[in-house]
């Protein structure tokens, strides 16, 4: 094979792995061609996968790079003063994480694998550097990066003055549309954390979680197996909610697949 076509194929391949990565809107823009795109790669870092327990970075670390979860999950936390666990977060492939340190250039939380992890290591200075060349990238590098900060903010709004039952259930359909945007049901998944850590999430002591999954389930909002669940009406989650499911298709809220 010629060099020509050995180069082809290697782009071939490299447009197929991003294709199936739930960052491929970011690494693939419309705009960008073979030339940009094998540009964008050389600057990505793809190291070991993590184990869970394993930090992406921790609190205070000068802030580098953006990190991009490629499998498996993230949990970001902080310290309070007394030295207790406060969770900041919960991120699933496709997201990115680090981006709360670009204003200051120090992580002001922590970060941490729930379980055997990969992430995408996007050095920022190259980055930046990078979309100042190319054009679309720049652009779509900060939509991606202003769709993410503005979720957070999103659900951390919502969640105040919600009754627990309303928290819980804001939770769930929060989660179920983010499966269902990475191609996954979005009523049939597996929680990477503990219950005890959603609860730390949305301020709920572990005892009023426990008694809120067993009246979901008694009212047949869910099922719950460990950690696999089941939601089996997202319409009765919606009402309890009180907001619209941001992410539901009629299909799934029959509770298919």
């Amino acid at each position: 094979m010629n060099n020509s076509g050995q180069h082809s194929q290697q782009f071939t391949s490299l447009r197929q792995s991003c294709a199936a990565c739930g960052l491929s809107d970011l690494c693939l823009p419309v705009s960008l061609d073979e030339v940009d795109t094998r540009k964008l790669d050389a600057i990505v870092e793809r190291h070991k996968p993590l184990k869970g327990g394993e930090h992406i970075y921790r609190a205070d670390d000068w802030f580098r790079a953006v990190y991009a979860v490629r499998s498996g999950s993230v949990k970001t936390y902080t310290l309070t003063d007394r030295g207790e666990e406060q969770i900041t977060g919960f991120h699933f492939p496709g997201e990115l994480v680090g981006l709360d340190a670009i204003n200051n250039w120090v992580h002001p939380c922590s970060a941490v694998a729930l379980e055997t992890t990969s992430v995408c290591v996007l050095p920022y200075v190259q980055l930046e550097s990078l979309a100042a060349d190319i054009p679309g990238l720049q652009r779509k590098l900060m939509q991606l990066m202003s769709r993410e900060i503005f979720s957070d903010q999103e659900m951390l709004f919502s969640m105040a003055r919600r009754s627990a039952e309303e928290r819980l259930a804001m939770l769930l359909l929060n989660f179920s549309g983010r499966f269902q945007r990475r191609g996954l049901s979005a009523t049939r998944f597996r929680l990477p954390m503990a219950r005890t850590e959603l609860g730390n999430y949305i301020g709920l002591a572990p005892e009023t979680m426990s008694r809120l999954f067993r009246r979901f389930s008694e009212q047949g909002c869910l099922k719950a197996e460990g950690r696999e669940l089941q939601l089996l009406d997202l319409d009765r989650l919606v009402d309890l909610a009180g907001r619209e499911c941001p992410a539901c298709a009629p299909e799934d809220r029959r509770g298919g697949n």
